[in-house]
């Protein structure tokens, strides 16, 4: 069984490079890798007894999980030559403040509209924390929430911005702390301005330094694209391994919650579209060219692995200035996500209220969820999590209590992969609005 499962995916792998070949076109093989995957991983479930499953997939992750691997491996050295490059290229450092302040301010603002629809979605369906039953792995979640909690308590504010400033950039360039991302962004953006500095006192000075980092710039970039052309095979095998390890009865009980949040993340997807047709973009042309970007953000379930794949998507197909590309990219992996620090804690914080006397329909109510949810975003960089520190983040603030962020552990990957998919397209979305509203437009 074990070696006919993988002869199977051997071939199929064969298949999608045959198809990429015949085709050219990137995006439609990840499509079939994605679907490819999802169903043989269905397959396997049925089929296989679980010791089979577990060796099948230990071997089905060396391509998977390898892909992420090189992606991750790509992640700083791109961050920090592609940022300084296009620091460099730019007439004055004044610019990266307006690019900064328009990155930022779209992502806060979509974090709060996706608040809101959270909001609105769970008072449609009703949704309450009562009847939600805690087996095993619900316990032990619930065991890691309050022990994330206590960590998360012990570090304010102040403390989380203050970890974005590196103090051995180096060690950051390992991706040493939950903040690295953000670290070397400042880091490269320092020394970016100390280059414009250079070439204003020394011209022919800054030019060589300009030229020796768009050297630099570019030969990551085509390492960049080496690794990109292994997405199809990537997405296929972590597909196998979401759906040979997913509790479909589990997600049959808690499925309304997985539908109200898909919904959700729909709408949320929409009004990304509404504010691109606002400013000019046609949301068409835009969902076709990052469909492949998606694609891979929500089989991996990564923002950070997803970082080379958006920034060469925003600056190759999106046609948005590099310098905004790079920034809206890894921002928008850290801060002010839409679907795990948006769309999530507020959900859980609705559900909960009630079970402690509040009623969460209040327009007071709203407004404070809302802010909190949209100030938390920013600070959940600095400690790392996802959307569990997101929600333990909001309902501390809140005062509610932790239990339901472990209770839905069964169907959190399932969900993840939408909330992960419109993390990306959410920092996409503020590259593309930001090089409009600049004029920076390639």
């Amino acid at each position: 069984m074990l070696f006919l499962t993988l002869i199977i995916f051997t071939l199929i792998l064969v298949l999608l490079g045959y198809l990429y070949k015949k085709t050219q076109k990137l995006g439609q093989t990840v499509f079939v890798g994605l679907a490819l995957g999802l169903g043989a991983g269905a397959l396997l479930q049925n089929i296989g007894n679980e010791e089979t499953i577990k060796t099948a997939l230990d071997w089905i992750n060396l391509v998977g999980g390898g892909y992420v691997r090189l992606l991750q491996m790509i992640v700083m050295p791109l961050v920090f030559v592609s940022i300084l490059s296009a620091i460099t290229r730019l007439n004055e450092a004044r610019s990266l403040g307006k690019i900064s302040f328009s990155v930022l301010s779209v992502l806060l603002i979509t974090t709060a509209i996706a608040a809101f629809i959270g909001i609105i979605i769970v008072q449609i369906f009703g949704l309450t924390a009562e009847g939600l039953v805690a087996g095993e792995r619900e316990l032990a979640a619930q065991t890691r929430v309050l022990g994330r909690a206590d960590q998360i308590n012990a570090l304010s504010v102040p403390a989380m911005l203050l970890s974005f400033i590196p103090k051995n950039p180096f060690a950051e360039l390992t991706g040493a702390n939950p903040t690295s991302i953000i670290s070397v962004v400042i880091f490269s953006a320092f020394l970016g301005v100390a280059a414009l500095s250079l070439r204003k006192e020394n011209q022919e000075l800054g030019d060589r330094i300009a030229q020796g980092v768009e050297t630099l710039n570019k030969l990551v970039a085509r390492l960049v694209r080496f690794v990109i052309r292994l997405t199809p095979y990537g997405v296929f095998a972590l597909m196998i391994k979401v759906g040979a390890t997913s509790k479909w009865a589990d997600i049959l009980n808690l499925g309304s919650f997985v539908v109200a949040s898909y919904i959700a993340i729909f709408l949320m997807f929409v009004v990304h579209g509404l504010l691109l047709f606002l400013s000019g973009i046609s949301p068409i042309q835009y969902y076709k060219k990052v469909m492949p970007t998606l694609s891979f953000a929500f089989s991996s379930r990564s923002s950070a692995a997803t970082i080379p794949l958006n920034i060469e998507t925003q600056t190759d197909k999106l046609g948005n200035n590099p310098a905004i590309a790079n920034f809206s990219a890894t921002f928008g992996a850290t801060i002010g996500q839409n679907g795990c620090a948006g769309i999530y804690p507020a959900m859980l914080a609705v559900m909960i209220a009630p079970t402690v006397g509040i009623d969460p329909f209040t327009v007071g109510y709203i407004a404070t969820l809302v802010l909190v949810v949209a100030i938390s975003s920013f600070g959940i960089a600095g400690v790392g999590g996802g959307a569990t520190f997101a929600a333990i983040v909001v309902l501390s603030t809140l005062g509610l209590p932790l239990e339901l962020v472990g209770l839905l552990i069964s169907i959190e990957p399932l969900i993840d992969m939408g909330r992960t998919a419109l993390n990306v397209n959410g920092a996409m979305t503020a590259g593309t609005l930001s090089s409009k509203w600049l004029k920076l437009k390639e």
